[in-house]
């Protein structure tokens, strides 16, 4: 079987790298010059295994697609190379749900390419970390078992050692809900509440986490995994991830680098607006995207979450 990742930015770079410990993989990326050196992981090259190229038809050939790509541009990459992709094995890394259809990435996926296997794989990492050979542990999900079984087979490295799934729902809900509770998380550290109070976010962030995707059909359990609570461990905590930061900035009312992405603040707005159509009260998130659209400040958001009527845990 051969692997292509498409999209060069830091996370797809990463998984070329690891990958290439496995056999020949190919990188894609529309950026020439940056696609043998990635200024977002200094001191990381690619190694020779690793073919990189500016040419979708040529990366495409694969039998296994990595999509490594941002969850708000790939609705639009689909609708334009979904020839390419049909009948191959589609394995989606991105974090979000698409602000215009309020659908997560595999559904895109899924309506594009009907004939392609979907998997996605999520977790908690970090670029650099996978890129420099640390030990990284992810969720793979596939709702084909035997397929997913290959695939878990064909992308673990020595490093990166991959968990099998059913539960593409869980897991990929779990991978884009977690970075709007980060940015909350680095909201409430930017502002100094306290760590108290970080661990009062998480806690019930994880648990609107929970009520949306088990309310979609995810099964609970795969939430207390490595697509949801580790992930939502580690980016809650760490300095490391951008909606972390992002978070914190406007915590602290200090500039962030509007050329990075940040999933969770388009993600919280399409949350916000499907737990609306449902029904369903998700008031971190609600403030979130009240926070990331100016609409509400840094105290008015821990003001109405501290006003909530008391309640049953």
């Amino acid at each position: 079987m051969t692997v292509s990742v498409l999209g060069a930015g830091a996370f797809g770079t990463a998984l070329a790298v690891t990958l290439a410990g496995n056999g020949p993989v190919t990188l894609w990326g529309r950026d020439a010059a940056k696609l043998r050196t990635n200024p977002k992981l200094p001191g990381v090259s690619l190694p020779p295994e690793v073919k990189a190229t500016t040419d979708l038809a040529k990366a495409t050939a694969a039998d296994t697609l990595l999509l490594a790509l941002p969850a708000q541009a790939l609705g639009a990459f689909l609708a334009d190379h979904a020839a390419l992709l049909d009948g191959k094995s589609l394995v989606n890394t991105a974090k979000g749900i698409d602000l215009t259809t309020l659908t997560g990435p595999s559904e895109l996926i899924r309506a594009a390419c009907p004939a392609a296997t979907v998997a996605v794989l999520t977790g908690p990492s970090f670029a650099a970390d996978i890129a420099c050979g640390l030990p990284t542990a992810l969720t793979l999900a596939c709702a084909d078992a035997d397929r997913g079984e290959a695939l878990q087979a064909e992308l673990s490295t020595q490093t990166l050692r991959l968990y099998r799934s059913t539960d593409v729902t869980g897991a990929e809900l779990g991978g884009a809900l977690k970075n709007v509770i980060a940015i909350a998380a680095g909201a409430v550290m930017g502002r100094q509440l306290g760590d108290s109070a970080r661990a009062a976010i998480i806690t019930r962030g994880f648990a609107e986490m929970t009520r949306l995707a088990t309310h979609l059909g995810a099964r609970a359990e795969t939430l207390t995994g490595l697509s949801g609570l580790g992930d939502l461990t580690l980016t809650c905590t760490s300095d490391q991830s951008r909606n972390y930061r992002f978070g914190f900035s406007l915590g602290a009312g200090t500039e962030f680098d509007s050329s990075t992405t940040v999933e969770g603040a388009a993600t919280a707005q399409a949350v916000a607006a499907l737990a609306g159509k449902l029904g369903l009260d998700l008031p971190i998130t609600a403030a979130v995207a009240g926070l990331v659209t100016r609409r509400v400040s840094v105290e008015k958001l821990m003001q109405q979450l501290l006003n909530r009527p008391l309640k049953d845990e």
